[in-house]
C-alpha cells in the first residue's frame, strides 16, 4: 500500500471515530436514562470478564502475584458484581448513578465547607473573602441539590456529556476532513 493510501486511512478512521462519537453524544443527550442503562450494563459486562480472566490468569495463566487468596476473592467479587449488574440492570442502574451522584454531594459539601473555614480562618491573607465565601457556599448549595435529587443530577450530566461529545465530534470531523484533504 503506498504511502498516501495508508495515510488518508487514518483520516478516514479519524472520521469513523467522529462518527461514532457524534451518535453517542446525541443518544447521550436525546435518552440520558438510556444511555445511563447502557453505560452500567456495559459495566457489568466488563466486570464479568475482568473476573473470569482474573481468575484464570491467577489459576492456570501463571499470574501469581504473592496474594493468592486476595486474586481470587477480588476475582470472584468481580464476577458477583458483573453478574448482579447483568441480572438487574434497572435496579443496577439506579443503584450506581444514585451512589455515584452522592458521592460527588459528599465532595462538593466537603469542599465548599473547607473553602469556608479556610478562608475565614486565613482572611489576612486575602484581600476580600466573601468571592470565596460565595464559591464555598454555591459548592455547599450544589452538594445538597445533588443530594435532593440524584437522579435528574444524573441525567443533566449524561446530556452535557453527550452535547460536549457532540461538539468535540464535529471539531473532530472537521479534523479529519482537512487531514484528508492534504492526504494524511
Amino acid at each position: 500500500m503506498s504511502e498516501g493510501g495508508r495515510s488518508r486511512i487514518g483520516s478516514i478512521s479519524m472520521g469513523l471515530r467522529a462518527g461514532l462519537m457524534l451518535v453517542a453524544g446525541l443518544f447521550a443527550a436525546i435518552f440520558p436514562l438510556q444511555a445511563l442503562a447502557v453505560l452500567v450494563v456495559m459495566a457489568g459486562a466488563i466486570f464479568l470478564v475482568d473476573g473470569a480472566l482474573g481468575l484464570w490468569a491467577v489459576t492456570f495463566g501463571g499470574a501469581r502475584t504473592g496474594n493468592f487468596w486476595f486474586d481470587v476473592v477480588r476475582n470472584a467479587l468481580s464476577i458477583i458484581m458483573g453478574f448482579l449488574i447483568l441480572m438487574s440492570p434497572v435496579l443496577a442502574t439506579l443503584l450506581t448513578t444514585t451512589l455515584i451522584v452522592y458521592l460527588v454531594a459528599a465532595q462538593a459539601i466537603i469542599v465548599g465547607a473547607m473553602e469556608i473555614y479556610l478562608v475565614t480562618r486565613e482572611r489576612e491573607f486575602y484581600v476580600r473573602i466573601w468571592p470565596m465565601v460565595l464559591n464555598g457556599a454555591l459548592y455547599i448549595l450544589l452538594g445538597i441539590l445533588l443530594f435532593l435529587a440524584p437522579l435528574a443530577a444524573a441525567s443533566f450530566f449524561v446530556i452535557l456529556g453527550g452535547v460536549l461529545a457532540v461538539f468535540f465530534s464535529f471539531g473532530l470531523l472537521g479534523l479529519a476532513w482537512h487531514l484528508y484533504q492534504k492526504g494524511f
